[in-house]
């Protein structure tokens, strides 16, 4: 008998140890083939599929990536706001709600139907295939929109209070106007000191019908 057999026997403690030591690296060796394997099989399933699937498989890893990342962003913000301070505020000035009383007051005498929604962004009501022409006007918001019975905004208003027209006021209102324009929307502005109470219910009655029940009928023909 080999001397290091005996030298084993005769302390078994440490035979003990080497068995171990065996048994241990046996089983990482089988986990680690069999990871291999598995490894090998779905390597296999995997190519297989994008042959099958081709485009789609790409489609919905970049879905998965997009999601995952949107989910981050989420995560990121909600941190940042769980650790500010938020105060409410007025959504208009007050020159800003006079005006949108007296267009509320004169919209629903004229067409209950009809609501005055204020500070609406433009992303909210208008839709491009263009995806950069649709980025260009999402965030623009209009100071009031006459939404019809459908909720569909028909008109915006715009309110040219004191110092409106400083800086890049003026492109940004092209902007605004051109994008209208093409969707079939109407584009008023409302001068501060210069529109009155009466010529702001003149304007509403040119911009919104009368209820279908209380428009007159054609005149009969002879």
């Amino acid at each position: 008998m080999p001397p290091e057999i005996v030298a084993l026997l005769d302390k078994p403690w440490l035979l003990a140890i080497v068995l171990a030591i065996g048994a241990a690296l046996g089983m990482f060796i089988e986990r680690f083939v069999e990871a291999q394997k598995r490894a090998e099989r779905r390597a296999y399933w995997q190519g297989r599929n994008a042959k099958k699937n081709g485009p789609n498989l790409k489609s919905i890893e970049r879905l998965e990536a997009k999601q995952a990342q949107a989910t981050d962003m989420a995560t990121d913000q909600l941190r940042v706001v769980m650790r500010a301070k938020f105060a409410a505020r007025a959504l208009l000035n007050r020159p800003e709600a006079k005006v949108f009383v007296a267009l509320d007051q004169a919209v629903i005498a004229r067409n209950s139907a009809w609501q005055v929604m204020a500070q609406v962004s433009l992303g909210e009501f208008l839709a491009s295939p263009d995806k950069d022409a649709y980025l260009a006007v999402n965030s623009k918001r209009v100071d009031f929109a006459l939404m019809d019975e459908n909720c569909e905004v028909r008109h915006a208003i715009e309110y040219q209070g004191n110092g409106h027209h400083q800086g890049s006021a003026a492109a940004r209102d092209a902007v605004k106007k051109e994008a209208l324009r093409k969707a079939g929307i109407g584009y008023h502005e409302v001068v501060a000191g210069h529109t009155t109470p009466a010529e702001l219910k003149r304007l509403v009655e040119k911009l919104v019908p009368l209820p279908k029940d209380q428009e007159t009928p054609p005149a009969p023909s002879s």
